[in-house]
């Protein structure tokens, strides 16, 4: 299996020394950066197969720098682990709704460390699985409505629009859209989407879901498409 190449961005030296010791320790090649527009220049000139970020950081912050990543589609799909201070909780709320795969907080063990990493891993190596679990509707494409949903190109189009979903939000709306009319408790989307091995917990899905109804529905208070079931879950109508 080829090594993994971990990018670390953090403004800290000695967590970033930390980083690279357990890293490299546990067999993954890592490239440093100390500022978002470090990383970002390595990130453009480098293979990246996962990302480090910390949350603070001088000049452009870490929500700006996953911002970034997420808005182009030759980054969409790298994992993203955001590092954060237990006192960061609603920009680790934002960074999820953004699209980061998971966090983790200062201080962190190196058995934790690699534990989230290593279930990222499994989880972006299970996304096709995901995808392709569900047979009901054997097409690629998908059309609900007005929106066109295409496995094969990872693409979203409403109304001739192209919306670009991060993975897990993808994953989301395929899984909900091919069986629609099927209610999916939260349990249950987490345990297929991001794996039990997951340690944000059930807010995860309600966070994913809010900020996929924003892409996706004309007014997502009231939305149209991915309703609610009170005290079980979620279903596309």
């Amino acid at each position: 299996m080829a090594v993994l190449n971990i990018l670390t961005i953090d403004d800290e030296e000695h967590i970033l020394e930390l980083l690279k010791y357990i890293l490299e320790k546990n067999g993954y090649n890592v490239l440093q950066a100390g500022t978002g527009e470090e990383g970002l220049k390595i990130l453009e000139n480098n293979q990246v197969d996962m990302i480090l970020l910390d949350l603070m950081l001088p000049g452009i912050d870490g929500l700006e720098v996953l911002s970034k990543i997420r808005s182009l589609k030759q980054y969409i799909k790298i994992p993203v682990i955001i590092l954060t201070a237990k006192s960061e909780e609603i920009d680790t709320v934002l960074g999820l709704e953004m699209g980061a795969d998971d966090y983790i907080g200062k201080p962190f063990g190196s058995h934790e460390l690699t534990a989230r990493i290593k279930a990222v891993i499994r989880r972006t190596m299970k996304s096709r699985k995901v995808l392709e679990e569900f047979s009901e509707i054997p097409e690629d494409i998908i059309n609900v409505s007005n929106i066109l949903i295409n496995r094969s190109t990872h693409e979203v189009i409403i109304e001739d629009i192209v919306i670009e979903l991060p993975l897990k939000e993808f994953e989301l709306l395929y899984l909900l859209a091919k069986n629609r009319g099927r209610v999916f408790d939260r349990e249950y989307l987490l345990d297929k989407i991001w794996g039990y091995e997951y340690y944000g917990g059930t807010r995860t899905v309600d966070v994913h879901i809010r900020n996929l109804r924003k892409k996706i529905e004309l007014d997502d208070k009231n939305p149209k498409y991915i309703k609610t079931i009170r005290g079980v879950g979620y279903k596309f109508k």
